[in-house]
């Protein structure tokens, strides 16, 4: 049986390694992201087309760095004298990741929207409504969270 001190060390060696996993993950995003828009300008492709995909690879390494602070900030040694107030700790760290992931949603469904309007392909705009309304729920879901805990706070 693990006693109290071991559990605690075991979870901050995990957490340290999704961390440092989730960095990597940024940081190989963001590598793929600069070699993908130096190849694009110089194999002469749309310019537009080029930094519209750019914009999206740039905000999904975005949440996956958000992704390793949260990690990193939820489960580190220091912050466990707070384990006591889950709520207070969700409250300071979920509204930054969830903000991170409606932007990026909404930016891809706001980008399908201009690509099937140029490609006149009208017929599959649900796919991008369904991302735009997927984001106001989950906007809402998070407005909703926080209103019903902010007495729970302290």
């Amino acid at each position: 049986m693990i006693n109290e001190q071991g559990f605690t060390l075991v979870k901050n060696l995990i957490a340290k390694l999704f961390t440092v996993l989730f960095l990597g993950l940024a940081i190989a995003i963001l590598y793929s992201l600069f070699s993908s828009v130096i190849k694009g300008i110089m194999s002469g492709a749309d310019i537009t087309q080029i930094f519209l995909t750019s914009i999206n690879t740039g905000i999904i390494a975005l949440a996956v760095f958000e992704l390793a602070i949260v990690v990193h900030k939820e489960y580190s040694d220091h912050e466990s004298e707070n384990e006591g107030n889950a709520i207070a700790g969700l409250r300071r760290t979920i509204p930054r990741f969830i903000g991170t992931v409606c932007v990026a949603l909404s930016l891809e469904g706001l980008i399908m929207v201009i690509k099937y309007s140029q490609l006149d392909l009208a017929g599959n705009l649900y796919y991008p409504v369904a991302i735009i309304t997927s984001t106001a729920f989950l906007l809402t879901a998070l407005g909703l969270f926080i209103h019903l805990t902010k007495g729970n706070e302290k």
